[in-house]
């Protein structure tokens, strides 16, 4: 298991799970924070059924992904949300070059991963990144004696009906290094909740079957009345955008 390494080889071990491309490919799809049928992973690598089920089951041996079976299926997801900690930081690791984009279909999709996605169970992206400023900016999250939730935070998110009672393990609040921004949004329980809420009250909807979300009308408003958050009507995310995002903010 990832959780047990301890040495060179184990570290090895590990890295060796995602050296593979399939490999790779499942778990970047399964950071949306949902649970995959091994279909649904071979559609996506473009793989074979059973190619994917090889790959699946290294990967469940590893301790990468853990499963259940429903019916006839089984359903994969990231071990943890510690595994998905550590398929992020990977994925943000600066590369020689980026990949060339060769048609519009891929540029909008691109676009759409870098405006606005689900990171495991929290948001990134530039959204990601703007409501971390703007907890910051509104006296919401402080980084005084380490990253935590201000008392005004812990009301602002009650007031949304967010109570975060039995944290367990995981941190209340973590920074996340987004690979897009260069910056960190929130993770930790708060960034799920947060996350969590903005699905349910209707303020982002996914796009397709991806990680990408895209913000609704009444996303825009929310996030204006609730953050002070102006959302890019263009959705670049360009480092502008980004900048007129914390100066609202900042203005509340």
């Amino acid at each position: 298991m990832i959780g047990g390494m301890d040495g060179a080889e184990d570290l090895a071990a590990w890295a060796g799970l995602l050296a593979d491309r399939t490999r790779a490919s499942f778990c970047l799809a399964l950071l949306d924070g949902r649970a995959w049928t091994v279909g649904e992973l071979a559609k996506h690598a473009g793989v074979a059924i059973s190619t994917a089920s090889e790959h699946a089951d290294r990967l469940v041996r590893g301790g990468l992904l853990a499963q259940r079976r429903q019916g006839r299926h089984r359903y994969l997801q990231l071990a943890s949300p510690q595994v998905a900690v550590l398929i992020e930081t990977v994925a943000s690791t600066p590369r020689r070059a980026a990949p060339v984009v060769t048609t519009l279909a891929a540029a909008h999709k691109r676009q759409n991963l870098a405006f606005a996605r689900t990171c495991y169970d929290h948001l990134a992206g530039y959204l990601g990144v703007a409501v971390a400023d703007a907890l910051a900016g509104n006296g919401f999250v402080t980084r005084t004696r380490g990253l935590a939730l201000t008392s005004r935070g812990i009301a602002w998110l009650g007031s949304l009906g967010v109570f975060l009672d039995g944290a367990g393990r995981r941190p209340v609040l973590r920074e996340c290094l987004d690979w897009t921004e260069r910056r960190s949004h929130l993770a930790g329980v708060a960034g799920a909740e947060i996350c969590r809420h903005a699905f349910e009250a209707g303020w982002i909807v996914r796009i397709g079957s991806g990680r990408a979300v895209k913000v609704t009308a009444a996303g825009e408003e929310a996030f204006a009345e609730q953050l002070g958050i102006v959302i890019d009507p263009a959705g670049t995310g360009s480092p502008g955008a980004a900048h007129a995002v914390l100066a609202a903010a900042r203005r509340r």
